[in-house]
């Protein structure tokens, strides 16, 4: 088995983190964005167009093999680039369609960036990729946090400034210090790719865990500014970034713990605890400012730790001319679902309903995994 250069994980952990930066930026400053553009509303709109733009990149990616017919790190380099420009260009948006449309490209380019990180890893990594995988994950959660934190320190323009240096940094970084490794190949165009993907019965079990993980994550996220907002002495955009944040936490924790409990094991038990939180909220919401941010940051902690350890197994279980593909097309699914599950959320009344209602999404998670560890 070969030893990967030490510099391997560290350099794609960090620009992984820098990329993933600018996926929330729009909901990090959207009340600046309000005023300055002078609309009410959209939260689930602008979110919505990330992941619209997300789910057709990706669907991209795996259509066409992009993800396994070129370098990780050129076509992360060229998706860092685009993501950083579409990101500032919200500085001189006119108006809330032009905004939206600018959070699409945003949504396109990132799907070089996460799937693609993964794949740079999964060329390194074979024994050890549950582990790899946590902390990769676990610098996407971050990333994800990180504006909501800038902005609480920053004005909006210079947030907005701030996360697109970072994206680009993180490209040029993977550009110069991380080439492919031996665990992927490249490949052709292949129609075949995934229905080939779908017969392996463990890449089928774990893909399935992953899309009703998805169904709860990026919806949970994009409410929390809204579930926060009622407690007038709790600062919102401070513990927004903590709560989706601790969620590295439990990425990197599921990634220790995955080499001696199984990444499937892992993932199961993560998921059942948030899929409870989901049902547990209506009840939640009664409680104190202190208790109710220690049952968000568990349900933060293990919403997303589960996600590593699904891609994971899609990884070690794809041929290796097929992991940019299986990594690409899973995202791009489980991503179409968050659209949909951020637009049901957004028509209850009393979203604290809504999101609970989110837990049909693991428990259909969990029945995948038990196919997964039963093809193990």
């Amino acid at each position: 088995m070969t030893r990967p250069p030490a510099r391997i994980l560290p350099i794609v952990v960090a620009a992984q983190f820098a990329g993933s930066t600018v996926w929330f930026a729009g909901n990090a400053v959207l009340p600046q964005l309000q005023a300055h553009l002078g609309f009410d509303g959209g939260l689930g709109l602008i979110a919505g167009a990330t992941q619209a733009g997300f789910i057709a990149g990706t669907a991209l990616m795996a259509l066409s093999g992009l993800a396994d017919r070129f370098e990780a790190r050129a076509v992360f380099l060229a998706s860092a680039i685009v993501a950083a420009l579409g990101n500032v260009a919200a500085l001189w948006a006119a108006d809330r369609e032009t905004l939206v449309a600018l959070r699409f490209i945003v949504g396109v380019a990132l799907a070089g960036v996460y799937p693609v990180g993964m794949k740079a890893v999964a060329g390194w990594y074979r024994g050890g990729l549950g582990r790899a995988l946590g902390f990769l994950v676990g610098a996407l959660v971050l990333g994800t946090a990180f504006p909501h934190l800038v902005g609480s320190a920053l004005p909006w323009r210079w947030t907005l400034v701030t996360v697109s240096a970072l994206a680009l940094a993180g490209g040029l970084a993977m550009w110069f210090a991380v080439p492919d490794g031996p665990y992927v190949r490249p490949s052709r165009f292949d129609l075949t790719a995934i229905p080939r993907l779908l017969r392996i019965r463990a890449f089928r079990g774990a893909a399935l865990g992953y899309f009703g993980h998805m169904w709860e994550l990026y919806t949970l996220w994009a409410f929390i500014p809204i579930l926060l907002a009622g407690r007038a002495d709790l600062p919102v955009s401070t513990w927004s970034f903590a709560i989706i944040a601790v969620g590295a936490v439990g990425c990197i924790g599921g990634g220790l713990l995955a080499p001696r409990f199984g990444s499937a094991r892992v993932a199961a038990v993560q998921l059942a605890i948030s899929g409870a939180c989901c049902l547990a909220l209506p009840w939640a919401r009664d409680l104190p400012d202190g208790l109710f941010l220690g049952f968000l940051l568990v349900w933060g902690v293990t919403v997303v730790g589960d996600s590593p350890q699904y891609s994971s197994v899609n990884a070690r279980a794809a041929p290796p001319e097929l992991v940019g593909t299986g990594l690409a097309f899973v995202t791009s699914v489980g991503f179409g679902l968050t659209v949909v599950s951020i637009a049901l959320t957004e028509r209850f009344a009393d979203v604290h309903l809504g999101l609970a209602a989110l837990a049909i999404g693991p428990l259909l998670g969990l029945w995948g995994l038990r196919q997964t560890r039963a093809a193990a």
